[in-house]
This record gives structure tokens, C-alpha cells and sequence, in this order.
């Protein structure tokens, strides 16, 4: 929002939500109505192909949207370095507004102007007229318009809302005020009506044009440099005729320069180019790959996850993942990407780049599902695909990585000592965060709580769990006697006595639940019991007389830079414990694997945690 917002700066379609597509349906009925029942040679495909039309506008927007952030986790050829926070991911979450207006106005225009019925598919002179109209006039006046924008009158009303955003995606071209896109479309249609009232105009030349305003403004808004130097020395000239993402990203950093829409050449006419423009655009072209300090491999869990993604869709990313009714919608294309990347992707790939203190951390994603550690034909392949990004993090000089929803217990990789075996010269430290989970689960039992009900499969932490709460004195109650006896065996506490049989589920107001616990079990708690999972995955929640904590997890210090996605379904800032145990590995420079049977000392991970600013969320969510 701008800081003093004027008239005309909301959308009209806002308060609809989710349901402002409704606003083109009586267009999309009449054109598709049309095509359908008129004759050949009476229908008018450019009239129909408006739909598709704007849907493709989406598409490429979105393309660009996760090649950008792919590339600025990566780091190579980035731009500026400061990170993006939750506050800038809403107030860009409605980047196709603007597509939505430009329908209305292309449906609008083919109804009411002359000359835009049976458009043929390809005319040159059209083409040719469009594009001096944009070198010449259109060029002209946004850069006159873009200076008056930053007339502190115009700018605290308007463009203040556009230039919050400094560090620049994709998206940002387009968060402008409803009031400047009135402005920038009239300045965009200077080429379309004018090839239209001329006769000149076509298909081709219309979606050619639009199609170019829309790279453009991606490309300027990117945040990483892709233009090489050898276009330029081919074409010196070229400088003048089309930016580059370093020349806009420096107005975006200092205000006052680099004005010009996509043809800088007005910059140097008018002398307002900036003059670090040469140093910044050399600096980006050569700057690295970066190499992190810990790395966190993590997988997709079911196939509409590929959305919440931080490269999927960035509204979805920012929100704890929870099922949405129109994701149903798109199960065929959810499909068609999930085995593209399931299957033709084959190595682990940068999903997220964040800073902390002097650490640098990324996310690796495994490009799995859940189901696929569930198929034992399955199993060697993954261990390969972890195994090889192991292995590539040891490459990279990588002090610490967590396992994270990989470390799938013993059937899989014996809680990840089968890397070590497999690779026992390995400098780099594997964590599986299971003791900082036992600590969450431990410090979120409610104070002057004697007994607990566990439930679920027995794991490294549910042993550990049932341990540190009968030696602290805690009566651990198990309804099934296989589960009892296995846990008997384990226990190191000379307090087994503390671990009791018990089938009924009356009065058991604490349980600590893992995953595959029976739903019937859930049904039959007591009203207000308080539901503490211990395993990675979130419980379902059956009952709403009852509570349920989070999976293990943490608020993360206020001084992470450039968190802006949400890890699966935790709720914004923050990180499951098995994540933050890498975190605090690399802080602590532990010089210890984390996995197989090995526990760390409960107590002094948890208190690392909190000396490093980590907090508890104790409130059910």
C-alpha cells in the first residue's frame, strides 16, 4: 500500500477474493458461445482465443516466477542481496489483477471498436507499425510519466506502493496501483489501437506486443543478471534499445535513476542514468554459485504440494499448507508435473537460500513423494538420491547436513547411519534432529502433568521420548502389549516401573501421538485432551472439542533474512526441530554425527536452541 493511498487505488473486483475470475465469465460465455454456434465462416477465433490468450500470460508469469527464485537461491548472477520477507510476498500475491483488467479491456475492445473482428493471423506492416509506435511514443512518455511518478505527490499516493519492494521478483512489474495501470494501459495501447484503426493490426502483432511488455517486465524485475556481454559487443548499439535486470534493479536501489520503460536510451539522453550501472552489471555476470555452511534435504509429500513449493506458487508458499478446494481443479496438470519431476528429475535440486548470522542455509529437495518411501522396490533408488546429494554437500565444502522428512527410520537408512557406512570418510556431519525433537515434545508437556498416553509407531524418538519421561518420574501409558514390551527392551531408565500397560483411554488428558495411530483412538479421547504429535507428519484432526499442538517445531530468531515460505504445514517463521537441529550443529560446531542410535544430550541441545534465540510455540494451532 502506498503511504498516502489516493483515489482510485484499490482494485473494483477486491472484495470478491478468490472469485474475481467471475468478473470476465460473461465474456468467456459469449466468446466460447459464438465459436461454438456460429458457422465457420462466421466465427472469429481471435475473439475466442482471448481466453487462452490470457491464461498463457499467466503461464509465462509464472515460469518466470520460479525460474527467478531458483536462480537467486542458487546465487549465481544475483543481484542484490537482501532478502524478501512475508510482508512482500502479500502485497504481491494479486500479480494477476492486472491480466484480469486486460481482458475486460481486450473483450471490451473487440465488442465496441472497429476493425478488430477476423484480425488475420500475421500482417508485417502491422508488426513493424507497432513496434516504432513503442520505440517512439510509448517509450517517450513513460519515461516522463515513470519522473513524474516520483514527484513526491504522485509517488506518496501511487508508485510509493511498487518501489517497497527492493529486492525485485518477477510479480513486482505489475503491484502497482489500480490507478497507474489505468495510465500505463492507455500509454500500451498507443501501438494496438493504432494498428487497429489503421487495418493494419493482427493477431500476431497483438499477442506479440503484449507478449513482449510481459518479458520485459520480468525480465528488469528478475534479480539476477542473464544478459551475456557478447550481445552487447555484437550490437553496441543495443545498450540504448533494451535494459537489463542489473539496469532496473538499480532503480529499484536508488530512486533516482534508470527511468526508462525497456529502452534506456531516454536515461541517456536526459542524463539519468546511474553510473554504477557498468560495475553492477559486470559484478552480477561473474558472481558465483554460493556455497551454503548447512544444507536441509527435505521431499515433496502429496502431489498438489508441488504448488506450496517456495518455486511453486508464491501465495501458496507463504500460507501453512492445508488442502484447497481448487487444487482439484488442476488434478490433471498436477499429474502431468509431478511425474515429470518425479520421474525425469533425477538429482536433488536449491529450493531455498537463507541467512543467519554467518551462516548460509538452503533447502535441497528431493524430487520424491511420500509415497514413494512407502514402496520397498523403491528404497535403494532413494538411498542413491540422498547418498549423491550427500555427497554433492561434501563436494560443495557443506559443514552440516540435517536429513530432515528423509530420515524415514530404520527400514530405510537405519536413521541415516547407512551414509556413514556406506561413505566413512565423510568430513561433512549428518544431524537427524532427533534429540532437539524429544526436547520440543518434552518442554511442551504441560508443567504438573504425571501421566502421557503414547501412541503411534515406535521411532528413535517415541524410545527416547518414553526414556526421558520415566526417568523423569512420568507414568508413560501403552495400550498395546507388543508395543509395551518392545519399549521394555529398550529403556535404558532403571525406572521401567514408570512404563504401564493400560487400554483405556478415560481420563488420559496428554498424549503423544506418532504417525499410523488409529482415527477410532482419536474418536474415543476424552473431550479436552491435548493432542502433542512427535513425528514429522501432522496428525488429522478429527475432534474439535480437543487440542492439538504442531509437529516438533520452533519460532525462528527475528534475524533470519529472506524467509518468506512456509515449511509444509507449519505456520509462518517457523522450522521443524529436525531443521533447526542442523542450525544449531553448525553453530555449536559439533563435530558428531547425529544418526543411527546416536542421541545427543537432550538438555544441552535444548539449551542451544534457546541461546541461539529459537523459542517454543506452546499454543495449539
Amino acid at each position: 500500500m502506498a503511504t498516502k493511498p489516493g483515489i482510485l487505488t484499490d482494485w473494483p473486483w477486491q472484495p470478491l477474493g478468490i472469485f474475481k475470475y467471475v468478473v470476465l465469465a460473461p465474456w468467456v460465455a459469449h466468446s466460447t458461445y459464438s465459436f461454438m454456434v456460429k458457422g465457420e465462416s462466421e466465427r472469429d477465433i481471435g475473439y475466442f482465443l482471448i481466453l487462452p490468450f490470457l491464461l498463457l500470460r499467466m503461464l509465462h508469469n509464472q515460469i518466470w516466477i520460479s525460474l527467478s527464485r531458483y536462480r537467486t537461491a542458487k546465487g549465481n548472477n544475483r543481484i542484490v542481496d537482501k532478502g524478501i520477507e512475508f510482508e512482500q510476498v502479500d502485497r504481491e500475491r494479486n500479480w494477476d489483477d492486472q491480466i484480469l483488467f486486460n481482458g475486460i479491456l481486450f473483450y471490451v475492445g473487440y465488442l465496441s471498436l472497429p476493425g478488430s473482428h477476423n484480425l488475420p493471423f500475421w500482417r508485417s506492416d502491422g508488426v513493424v507499425m507497432a513496434s516504432l509506435l513503442h520505440a517512439g511514443p510509448v517509450e517517450f512518455l513513460y519515461y516522463w510519466l515513470h519522473r513524474a511518478l516520483h514527484h513526491h505527490y504522485l509517488y506518496s499516493r501511487y508508485h510509493s506502493h511498487h518501489h517497497s519492494s527492493i529486492v525485485t521478483e518477477p510479480i513486482t512489474s505489475v503491484i502497482h496501483p489500480f490507478a497507474e495501470h489505468i495510465a500505463y494501459f492507455m500509454l500500451f495501447a498507443i501501438p494496438l489501437l493504432t494498428t487497429m484503426l489503421t487495418g493494419t493490426a493482427s493477431i500476431a502483432s497483438f499477442t506479440g506486443y503484449v507478449t513482449y511488455i510481459d518479458f520485459m517486465n520480468n525480465l528488469g524485475h528478475c534479480n539476477y543478471e542473464l544478459i551475456p556481454k557478447w550481445v552487447f559487443s555484437i550490437f553496441p548499439p543495443l545498450k540504448y534499445l533494451m535494459y537489463t535486470p542489473s539496469f532496473h534493479s538499480l532503480h529499484h536501489t536508488q530512486f533516482r535513476t534508470n527511468y526508462s520503460l525497456f529502452m534506456p536510451i531516454y536515461d541517456h539522453m536526459y542524463g539519468t542514468t546511474d553510473k554504477s550501472l557498468d560495475a553492477l552489471y559486470e559484478a552480477s555476470l561473474k558472481r558465483q554459485e554460493e556455497s551454503p555452511n548447512v544444507v536441509h534435504l527435505t521431499h515433496l509429500t502429496t502431489p498438489e504440494s508441488i504448488y506450496h513449493l517456495r518455486l511453486g506458487f508464491a501465495s501458496l508458499a507463504s500460507k501453512p499448507h492445508t488442502p484447497k478446494w481448487y487444487l482439484w481443479l488442476m488434478w490433471p496438470v498436477t499429474l502431468l508435473w509431478s511425474l515429470i519431476l518425479s520421474w525425469n528429475y533425477g538429482r536433488a535440486f536449491v529450493l531455498e537460500s537463507i541467512t543467519f548470522q554467518k551462516l548460509k542455509l538452503q533447502s535441497w529437495l528431493i524430487p520424491r513423494y511420500n509415497i514413494h518411501y512407502m514402496l520397498k522396490w523403491r528404497r535403494e533408488s532413494l538411498n542413491s538420491l540422498i547418498e549423491e546429494a550427500i555427497i554433492d554437500a561434501e563436494q560443495r565444502g557443506v559443514k552440516v547436513l540435517s536429513l530432515g522428512l528423509l530420515n524415514q527410520g530404520e527400514e530405510l537408512n537405519k536413521n541415516g547411519e547407512l551414509y556413514i557406512q556406506k561413505n566413512p570418510q565423510l568430513r561433512i556431519k549428518l544431524v537427524d534432529g532427533s534429540s532437539l525433537a524429544v526436547a520440543v515434545v518434552l518442554n511442551s508437556i504441560p508443567k504438573g502433568t504425571t501421566q502421557v498416553f503414547l501412541r503411534g509407531n515406535l521411532t528413535k524418538v517415541a524410545y527416547a521420548i518414553a526414556d526421558a519421561l520415566c526417568e523423569r518420574g512420568i507414568h508413560v501409558a501403552i495400550p498395546y502389549k507388543d508395543e509395551y514390551e518392545k519399549l521394555q527392551l529398550r529403556l535404558t531408565t532403571k525406572s521401567k516401573n514408570k512404563l504401564i500397560l493400560s487400554s483405556s483411554y478415560a481420563g488420559e488428558k496428554t498424549w503423544l501421538v506418532g504417525d499410523e495411530w488409529k482415527e477410532e483412538e482419536q474418536l474415543n479421547a476424552s473431550k479436552g485432551t491435548l493432542f502433542i504429535p512427535f513425528s514429522q507428519f501432522p496428525p488429522k484432526k478429527m475432534r474439535k472439542d480437543c487440542f492439538f499442538y504442531t509437529t516438533p517445531a520452533l519460532i525462528t530468531p527475528t534475524s533470519f533474512i529472506n524467509m518468506h515460505s512456509c515449511e509444509n504445514w507449519l505456520p509462518r517463521k517457523m522450522m521443524s526441530a529436525w531443521r533447526v537441529a542442523g542450525i544449531v550443529h553448525a553453530l555449536e560446531g559439533w563435530n558428531v554425527n547425529e544418526c543411527g542410535n546416536t542421541l545427543l544430550n537432550i538438555e544441552d541441545v535444548w539449551q542451544a536452541s534457546l541461546r541461539h534465540g529459537f523459542r517454543s510455540l506452546l499454543v495449539p494451532v
